[in-house]
């Protein structure tokens, strides 16, 4: 016979599928994989490494502070007068 067109080919084989399973691919809801190149790869990599890293270290202070029974509080040296600016007065 005469040799199909991968189109075609793609046609009937996804018209077979169809026959024989009721399972469906989900929809796509993201945009389509793209290449990136070697530097923006790296360059992803190392920022996803730096959050992950970030995540783990706060999630084991927490842990931590947790099973010690340390309690977060503001600290005030000298109290609320801190907050308030000084007057300046004169000698005279």
């Amino acid at each position: 016979g005469s040799p199909i067109t991968a189109e075609e080919r793609r046609l009937r084989d996804k018209k077979h599928l169809n026959d024989i399973t009721a399972a469906r691919l989900p929809p796509l809801h993201h945009s389509p994989a793209k290449l990136l190149s070697v530097e923006e790869s790296i360059a992803i990599q190392i920022q996803q490494k730096e959050a992950y890293e970030e995540m783990q270290a706060k999630l084991a202070a927490q842990k931590l502070a947790e099973r010690l029974n340390i309690k977060m509080l503001r600290f005030e040296p000298e109290g609320e007068v801190s907050m308030q600016y000084r007057e300046v007065r004169d000698e005279d």
